[in-house]
């Protein structure tokens, strides 16, 4: 799930809305506004987002609106610490073997 999370996150729309949905919920309108795209434009990249898991939405009468999924970003900051971790310890055992040489 969590290359699908990138995946989704890697698009400059994608990650400003769900910066912009990190504030707060908002009707897809106005996640429209500042990328300065039409609404269908703007559901497209909801869609993506819904299917990475990382928003959800609601239709209440013609406004449709938008939130983060409440443990969206727990499987990127998982994945991020443990890659950190592991990283951290081969670059550590890189230098000591660099040191004894």
């Amino acid at each position: 799930m969590v290359h699908h999370q990138f995946a989704a996150l890697g698009d400059p729309t994608r990650l400003a809305i769900v910066e912009q949905l990190a504030r707060g919920p908002a009707p897809a309108g106005d996640l429209a506004t500042p990328a300065r795209m039409s609404l269908p434009a703007v559901l497209k990249h909801v869609r993506v987002l819904e299917d990475a898991g990382l928003v959800t939405s609601v239709k209440r009468g013609r406004v449709r609106e938008c939130r983060l999924s409440d443990d969206a970003l727990v499987a990127v900051a998982a994945w991020t610490a443990h890659q950190q971790a592991l990283w951290s310890t081969r670059l550590d055992a890189l230098g000591t073997l660099l040191e004894d040489a």
